[in-house]
């Protein structure tokens, strides 16, 4: 497992809800089950659903990782299988990933699933189940195992204490339990949703290393909730960097047990309208839920937005945006405050664009630094030209933790995209030199 720690800061808390509106039909909890060392940390977390008036539907997306670890491969089987119906729970472990861990790695996995499964008296495989921490390390299983009937027994329910318990339960080296929860309309439907990750290192997609699920109690079948939920990953957790590493371990995982009634949406033609809003409202959901990850980059002082606008297409849009944040030099220019530019322009040349020349035309794009208090912004870039710099406003920029960097590139396009990054410090060496010592 990580032996770093980083500890609740004042700034960190701010992001830790003191209360939520849940959906219902939903029990969670987490528990120490002896996986992390330190005896006050929380380390199985278990989600399960209660509702039984219907089937749960359930959806997931994957790292592309090629080592995948085991609990992806598992839950990836038991969704292909189930096609996305009955799935009624999620456990996870944190402190060890379970991954490069062989055909152990793979028992230990599915046996996680059937206890899960037996202790709440569910049907044979309506379990994903999912673990972080250091990869190579094979699972104290035992821990888990006679952990996991302890939590579903002894410590689930519906309360906001709950769910924070549950969040804190999946961190590695999270600052914060990540938690959100939202309550929308559907015409005269009203519907809830929540959710968590864990996630602060390894963050690049697809999608870092990254674990999270929400639920709601909106009635979708699997195949929407599939499609719905690719989309809101799209442009959410595959837009957000911390460090350009992908992890073998990453699952966005959604279950929706329609406990709140009214018309199933499918994706049939007379759900359209249904459909197209709760796209909506989920996207921006998980937008939130992802960027708390960066606000808890390891070693970040600053939340970047990336803005690219009037791209060819949507992908050259994404493409450019992500390139700019990855990249190293920028990412140290924003730790040290430095307006150095001309790193953004590099990274915007080289990124993989689908449309040539035509993607990025140097003589029509711009550039420019835009505060999020509402005052002017800083010209940086003009149709190709660049701007006398006032670097006492620019100083004056790079000294909020927020900040917004807008690329035009005047193609014609019209196709934009955001792209949330932070900036790289000497403490995210820190903590990664020391990760196993």
């Amino acid at each position: 497992m990580r032996i770093v720690t980083r500890c609740l800061s004042d700034k960190a808390a701010r992001f830790v809800p003191k209360t939520g509106v849940y959906p219902k039909g939903y029990v969670v909890g987490g528990i120490h089950c002896g996986v992390k060392k330190n005896q006050e940390s929380l380390d199985l977390a278990l989600l399960h659903n209660t509702f039984a008036e219907q089937e749960a539907s359930a959806a997931a997306v994957f790292t592309t990782n090629k080592f995948k670890a085991a609990p992806v491969q598992v839950s990836q089987r038991i969704l292909k299988e189930s096609k996305g119906f009955g799935i009624n729970s999620i456990v996870v472990n944190s402190g060890n990933a379970n991954a490069v861990t062989g055909l152990q790695g793979i028992k230990d996995a599915e046996d996680m699933v059937l206890v899960t499964d037996s202790v709440l008296e569910s049907k044979s495989s309506s379990t994903l189940v999912m673990s972080t921490g250091v990869i190579g390390n094979k699972l104290p299983i035992d821990n888990i195992l006679s952990g996991i009937p302890k939590l579903a027994l002894n410590h689930l329910g519906n309360t906001h204490q709950h769910w924070i318990d549950c969040a804190k339960a999946i961190c590695t080296t999270d600052t914060f339990p990540k938690l959100i929860t939202k309550q929308f309309k559907l015409n005269e439907d009203t519907y809830t949703l929540a959710g968590l990750c864990k996630g602060a290192g390894m963050i690049c997609p697809n999608m870092a290393t990254l674990l999270g699920f929400f639920v709601t109690d909106t009635p979708v079948t699997p195949s929407a909730l599939q499609q719905i939920l690719k989309y809101a990953v799209d442009r959410s957790f595959n837009s957000i960097s911390v460090d350009g590493d992908m992890s073998t371990n990453d699952t966005i995982a959604a279950i929706a047990n329609g406990a709140a009634g009214g018309e199933v949406i499918d994706l049939n033609a007379s759900c359209g309208e249904r459909y197209a809003a709760l796209q909506k409202e989920i996207t921006s959901f998980a937008q939130e839920l992802a960027q708390l990850v960066v606000r808890d980059g390891e070693g970040a002082t600053k939340f970047i937005t990336i803005r690219v606008k009037d791209g060819l297409s949507h992908k050259d849009a994404k493409s450019i945006a992500s390139s700019v944040a990855n990249s190293s030099l920028f990412k140290t220019a924003m730790y040290g405050k430095d307006a150095n530019w001309g790193r953004i322009l590099c990274a915007i040349g080289y990124a993989d664009v689908t449309n040539g020349n035509n993607s990025v035309i140097p003589s029509k794009t711009s550039v420019k630094f835009i505060p999020i208090d509402g005052s002017s912004p800083l010209q940086l870039l003009t149709n190709g030209e660049p701007e006398k710099v006032d670097e006492e406003r620019a100083s004056e920029i790079l000294q909020d933790e927020d900040l917004i960097v807008e690329i035009d590139l005047g193609t014609g396009g019209g196709q934009s995209a955001d792209f949330w990054t932070c900036d790289l410090s000497h403490e995210y060496i820190t903590i990664n030199g020391d990760y196993r010592s």
